[in-house]
């Protein structure tokens, strides 16, 4: 597990509250949700190395990023496990906390995509009522290889309240628009102290029930 540092490129406006939200990716592996992450955080994409964020390989990373909103900033903690099947039993650690979630499928892998439902699934059983889940059906511009028809995701996230978007790492498709449109969906109106009260340490546990628990965020 690894913090690979913090990387802002756009500053919040002077005055703006800032919130901060742990978000958690969760799919199989080798669906791009490093690359995700990497184009998002750092603009950048590499083609050969999917499975690893900031050059880690086969283990949780996380790093962060921002998004402004008209008076609000927010600050995502991004963390991704590796997606292999043994990280898969400690994914609970992982999620525990998170406000938010991308779950990842990819369009050319149908079992890509029935695993991700089951992680959506398991998401609305445990986590907190109000976490807000994003499905990523990545490397859409791999169309001509197409395994998963669109036209029946679209329903399936409309009937399970997922925020669904066609993604590509590659081209940067929709990549900042699938975090925009999180950003705008999660709550900003309880301020906290980030010091004090670390998102990391409360909230989603898959693996056993909880009492569900308010999404927190901070001000300045």
């Amino acid at each position: 597990m690894a913090n690979r540092g913090t990387t802002r490129p756009n500053s919040p406006n002077t005055g703006n509250k800032i919130c901060q939200f742990k978000l958690v990716l969760l799919g199989e592996s080798a669906v791009g949700k490093p690359s995700l992450v990497l184009r998002f955080v750092k603009g950048q994409f590499h083609e050969f190395q999917e499975s690893t964020i900031g050059g880690f390989t086969d283990s949780a990373d996380f790093l962060t990023q921002t998004v402004c909103l008209d008076d609000t900033t927010v600050l995502f903690e991004i963390w991704d496990t590796a997606g292999q099947e043994q990280h898969r039993r400690l994914a609970p650690m992982y999620c525990r906390g998170a406000q938010t979630a991308i779950v990842v499928y990819d369009i050319t892998n149908e079992e890509s995509f029935a695993s991700a439902k089951n992680w959506a699934e398991e998401l609305q059983r445990q986590a907190c009522p109000d976490i807000v889940i994003a499905l990523s059906g990545n490397k859409a511009d791999l169309a001509n290889k197409r395994a998963v028809d669109f036209q029946e995701v679209q329903p399936y996230a409309d009937d399970n309240s997922l925020l669904f978007m066609k993604t590509s790492a590659k081209t940067s498709m929709n990549v900042n628009e699938m975090f925009m449109a999180i950003a705008k969906k999660l709550p900003k109106n309880e301020p906290r102290n980030a010091g004090a009260n670390s998102a990391r340490g409360r909230g989603v546990a898959l693996t056993e029930p909880i009492q569900p628990t308010r999404s927190q965020c901070c001000s300045n």
